[in-house]
């Protein structure tokens, strides 16, 4: 019997129809009241936090994203029933996060709530064995990309021209210099070529996306791409943290650092909440530039795809299936990107300043919401033994090296275009 099971959108369509859907239910007039999270003390906690009201507006807004997390693991062929149980964890999680990061101390020092779910998930995710089936439940990918293309309602389309142009230049160079630094080292570890190319990619360009499209245009070993994957999320961790801090000590602009992160830490969903810890204008300038690398994926994988077909790597069966076209191109392209400038296109020429005005709270509300849900499910996903089980250190040690090269490298290029 033929399997009647297939994904009805690609992921990155689907949150591209899932944003717009969020974004045309606010405009038609759908209010989703915001819930405070902010406290100082045990007796604000119970008055402010944990009042029937506020727990009201908490639960409408878990209704919203619940119905659009369950339509997205429809459209992408997610296992749905494991969905519906797994999502109020996410939730109920995330939602302790955010009273966390709510408390008046926590504000003090600068600390969002992206990093309490996250740290909330890899502590359960690494000290509890979680079943197999929950774990793959889980919607990372689908729940950062809905906020990105919400983040794109807050982003004046004559911010991207102008950012872009420079993110773009500033991708453009630290892609080809990266990537060429990142292999060179791996070969002199004597990494293989599928793992030298995987890393190459992920480090230089955009991380799991890039690892993910690299995999696929040289047909590569899952356990090997499993691997890459494993080094972007743990080394993303520390970098995401630590590097708008380094940023604020030496008294980096916004838009330096924001160029900083977005060229130079791997995953886009870490690259949003570093932005998110500096500022506003880092964060959109963050997101931008590391959109420019992006778009850059595709021409990526057509590049890598013809080397290695014609360089002889890849097997007959291989070089039949991936012959080089344009359309690799397209197939590669971070689809999810179009939502972004469609929505920033809509709230920047398309809509009265009043409409923006009025609906601008809540959607910046949900936004965020997608954002800390979604480093819940890093964290529960990660697993550090993954790093431990390898069997050798050595492409580590190449990530590492290749890494270090890529931050020194983004600071000078940040420096001279966004200084």
């Amino acid at each position: 019997m033929a399997d009647t099971k297939k994904v009805l959108l690609h992921e990155d369509w689907a949150v591209v129809v899932l944003g717009f859907a969020i974004i045309a239910l606010f405009l038609l007039g759908l209010v989703v009241p915001v819930p405070s999270f902010s406290w100082s003390s045990a007796e604000d906690l119970t008055q402010k936090v944990f009042t029937a009201g506020n727990l009201m507006k908490i639960g409408a807004q878990f209704i919203v994203v619940f119905v659009f997390a369950t339509a997205g693991a429809w459209l992408t062929n997610k296992p749905l029933k494991s969905s519906l149980l797994v999502f109020p964890v996410v939730f109920l999680l995330t939602v302790v996060a955010l009273i966390i990061a709510g408390n008046k101390g926590v504000k003090d020092l600068n600390l969002e709530a992206v990093i309490f779910s996250l740290t909330i998930g890899l502590i359960i995710g690494n000290v509890f064995n979680l079943p197999a089936g929950f774990r793959e439940a889980l919607s990372t990918e689908l729940f950062v990309k809905i906020g990105l293309v919400l983040l794109g309602t807050s982003v004046i389309f004559s911010d991207i021209l102008k950012a872009g142009g420079l993110g773009l230049v500033q991708a453009l160079v630290v892609v080809l210099s990266v990537w060429y630094f990142a292999f060179w080292l791996c070969k002199k570890l004597k990494v293989d070529d599928e793992l030298s190319m995987m890393i190459s990619s992920a480090v230089s360009i955009c991380g799991v996306s890039a690892a993910i499209a690299t995999a696929g245009a040289i047909k590569g070993d899952t356990k090997k791409l499993s691997y890459v994957i494993s080094l972007v999320l743990i080394t993303a961790i520390p970098m995401m943290i630590v590097m708008p801090y380094i940023a604020k000590h030496y008294g980096f602009s916004e838009e330096v650092t924001g160029a900083w992160l977005g060229g130079s830490i791997d995953t886009t969903g870490a690259v949003v909440a570093s932005g998110t810890l500096v500022g506003e204008t880092a964060l959109k300038i963050s997101t931008i530039v590391k959109f420019s690398q992006n778009v850059l994926l595709g021409l990526a994988a057509f590049a890598i795809s013809i080397y290695w077909t014609y360089a002889g790597k890849a097997t007959p069966d291989a070089a039949e299936k991936q012959k080089p076209t344009l359309n690799v191109i397209w197939e590669r392209f971070p689809k999810f990107v179009i939502g972004f400038v469609a929505a920033s296109l809509l709230f920047s020429f398309f809509l009265s300043a009043e409409k923006v005005s009025a609906v601008k709270d809540g959607m910046k509300s949900i936004q965020t919401l997608w954002f800390v849900l979604a480093f819940t499910s890093i964290g529960l996903e990660t697993k550090f033994s993954d790093l431990i089980n390898s069997n050798t250190q050595r492409p580590l040690y190449a990530f590492l090296g290749a890494q270090l090269f890529n931050i020194l490298v983004t600071l000078v290029l940040a420096y001279v275009l966004f200084g």
